[in-house]
């Protein structure tokens, strides 16, 4: 008969400690969402500037200019 109970207590302490662990996820969850919201309403998230991508343009052209300009000198041998 003392293992029914005992088998009976677990149970409930099984379902309380994951009903606790559960509720402290909820308001977890619940948090840390209210902490972006503030976060983004006074700290707003600025949009980087679009730089120019001419000189990365024309350091990759000169670069593959050079490529080829090796690899005809070098064939010519």
């Amino acid at each position: 008969m003392e293992d029914v109970n005992l088998i009976g207590e677990s149970i409930k302490f099984m379902v309380l400690g994951m009903s606790v662990v559960f509720l402290f996820l909820l308001i977890l969850v619940q948090v840390v969402k209210l902490q972006a919201a503030i976060i983004g309403k006074f700290f707003p998230e600025v949009e980087p500037e679009i730089k120019s991508t001419t000189s990365v343009d024309n350091d990759e052209a000169q670069r593959t200019a050079a490529i080829i300009a090796a690899v005809t000198e070098f064939r010519k041998k």
